[in-house]
């Protein structure tokens, strides 16, 4: 999965600083944009690389100079460093930030990476007048009646993270030299193939061909179905989440350095904890050791002179509680004893075990 993100930072001194579009904010302001990838699956997903994006200003011939280059650039290169690294996957997902641009698949096809990224529903053909064709002029040539009778249409099954599934529908569409069978297909997922809605519809550009197609026999990935493309897509989403959690919990962000080298060393140190809770949160935890009390001195005789004072006498009950304060008492000013807490961090809960169950 490939994305970027920025996040606002004052001042001009700072390494790659500038005034930019950052979408964590969602406007245009002042900050530092970092291109990253992130691997992942239907359960789990580790940050991969990441290069901060350097503004044009910030070199002597700006987007001439030779040591410049785009989000896209540096997109398409950490692509190929992931496959270089050893990284298995399935195909490059992302939105259409990135596959609107002809260009940047253009890089991915040159270096043998397959992929499946998102189209604007107004991606158009090149095309004039009353010959010009959009995705959504493509999904609406596509024949549907009703779920008994979906025409070109084929129901897929996805099942979310909480368990709950629904049905979309998906189907290869034709939009200009884009076809089911041409170098790249468009692929529509959607609810409800009647109204194509907005926040429910997907416009998906692919070059892993379909199954059974012409295409299939020279291909050097495995074909992929309608139901394969809908679900590789489905998974980039993780990225976003991602992105919640090294920014929200492990602060990405919230750095005070402003060289190049500072800042990298602290996006890989955030990257490294992020790695460091995921294996801790499939480690199985340790049985909790026995707790076994100190055995009781022997009760003083007359004979023998008390050990804690004239007239003392060892309480058992007491030596117990005593050790099990000193045992599970919090440290600092103020605590106050409480039960043993688990691996989890949490008094009398249990570890989490569920395969989805994420961080």
């Amino acid at each position: 999965m490939i994305d970027d993100s920025g996040d606002r930072k004052g001042g001009k001194a700072t390494a790659h600083i500038g005034r930019q579009w950052l979408g964590r904010l969602g406007k245009t302001d002042n900050g530092i944009v970092t291109v990253t990838t992130c691997w992942a699956d239907e359960n789990l997903y580790y940050p991969l690389h990441a290069v901060p994006y350097s503004p044009a200003h910030h070199f002597p011939k700006g987007k001439s100079d030779p040591g410049f280059r785009t989000k896209l650039q540096i997109a398409a290169e950490l692509a190929r460093t992931a496959k270089a690294a050893g990284v298995v996957f399935r195909a490059v997902a992302a939105d259409c930030a990135y596959g609107d641009q002809d260009s940047f698949r253009r890089q991915l096809d040159s270096a043998g990476l397959p992929f499946v990224m998102a189209l604007k529903p107004s991606h158009g053909t090149w095309a004039y007048g009353k010959d010009a064709c959009t995705p959504v002029d493509a999904a609406r040539a596509l024949t549907w009646t009703d779920p008994e009778h979906p025409g070109d249409w084929t129901a897929i099954e996805r099942t979310f993270r909480d368990g709950h599934t629904e049905t979309w529908w998906a189907a290869d569409a034709q939009l200009g030299w884009w076809g089911p069978d041409g170098n790249v297909r468009l692929v529509v997922a959607t609810t409800d193939p009647a109204t194509l809605p907005p926040q429910a519809t997907w416009y998906l550009a692919t070059d892993l061909p379909r199954p059974g197609g012409p295409r299939e026999a020279d291909s050097p990935e495995p074909a992929a179905a309608l139901h394969d493309v809908v679900r590789i897509y489905g998974i980039r989403h993780w990225i976003e989440q991602s992105y919640k959690q090294v920014k929200g919990e492990l602060g990405w962000a919230d750095f005070q350095v402003r060289s190049d080298t500072a800042i990298r060393r602290h996006q890989t140190l955030v990257t490294c904890a992020f790695s460091f809770c995921w294996d801790t949160w499939f480690t199985q935890p340790p049985d909790p050791e026995p707790i076994v009390a100190p055995a009781a001195p022997p009760a003083a005789t007359p004979a023998e002179p008390a050990e804690r004072g004239e007239g003392a006498q060892a309480n058992p009950t007491s030596l117990n509680q005593q050790a099990g304060r000193r045992r599970f008492a919090p440290s600092g000013p103020g605590s106050t004893p409480g039960p043993p807490s688990n691996a989890a961090g949490e008094p009398g809960a249990t570890h989490p075990r569920h395969p989805n169950s994420k961080p």
